[in-house]
């Protein structure tokens, strides 16, 4: 069955920062090509989660990761743009210097060649259930405030039906070789979609209005089960999930 189009494609090198919106991607056994294999380790934390993320330092949303052509080869980003402008090698201790100085506590950067995934390597959301969030909030609500890996495009306007996809997989575009993905889970959400990605500046009536409609829940997590290319405009068919990918 038929279910939209991929309207857009989202990727984040480090965990937390800036992300990257891609026209086209690799999708591969842990997700997209680059996303997420860069993540700070709080290096005083010895709890279960090491990893510093935007709900308790906002402003490393503010950090833009980006690779210099002439840098390291592969998805890997090469610098971060602080929200200062200036430009510092990830790996560098001015780097983790400075967002030590702005959070309070000491950072390093880690490289996970498999990602660094709080509950699965895909997340999807359909458009029209941020814009229906956005309306319950009362104001404009960016798809980015959700961090999505995909953004499906749906021909009519029903906001959560991500929730029928539980179970199913996800095939983005025709034919047996096309790359595809399980839907695993519902996506619970924390205090990250209150955070405005350009500022940072947080709205908790965003949050409120996930809890109030939806059980705290919106767009879906995945695994994938078949490699491939995924590109916007292709679109996406919903099959029965009975077995993996032939390529697994």
């Amino acid at each position: 069955m038929e279910i939209g189009h991929v309207e857009a494609i989202f990727r984040y090198p480090v965990k937390s920062m800036r992300g990257e919106r891609l026209e086209v991607a690799n999708l591969g056994w842990h997700g997209l090509d680059g996303d997420r294999r860069l993540a700070l380790r709080r290096i005083d934390d010895r709890g279960g989660f090491p990893w510093l993320s935007a709900s308790k330092f906002p402003d490393l949303l503010l950090f833009a990761p980006h690779r210099r052509e002439n840098g390291a080869q592969g998805e890997l980003p090469t610098h971060v743009r602080t929200p200062d402008g200036e430009e510092m090698p990830v790996f560098g201790e001015d780097l983790a210097k400075e967002i030590e100085r702005r959070h309070g506590a000491p950072v390093q950067m880690m490289q996970m060649n498999h990602g660094t995934f709080d509950e699965a390597s895909i997340s999807v959301i359909a458009s029209d259930t941020v814009r229906e969030i956005g309306r319950l909030a009362g104001r404009g609500t960016d798809v980015r405030r959700f961090r999505p890996n995909v953004v499906v495009r749906l021909p009519r306007p029903v906001p959560f039906q991500e929730d029928e996809w539980v179970g199913g997989v996800l095939s983005f575009g025709e034919g047996d070789d096309a790359p595809a993905v399980t839907v695993t889970m519902r996506d619970v959400r924390c205090s990250i979609v209150n955070l405005d990605p350009d500022t940072a500046s947080s709205a908790s009536e965003v949050l409120k209005a996930v809890v109030h409609a939806h059980q705290n829940t919106a767009g879906v997590y995945g695994t994938v089960t078949r490699i491939g290319r995924l590109a916007v405009g292709q679109t996406i068919f919903l099959r029965a999930g009975a077995g993996k990918g032939r390529h697994e």
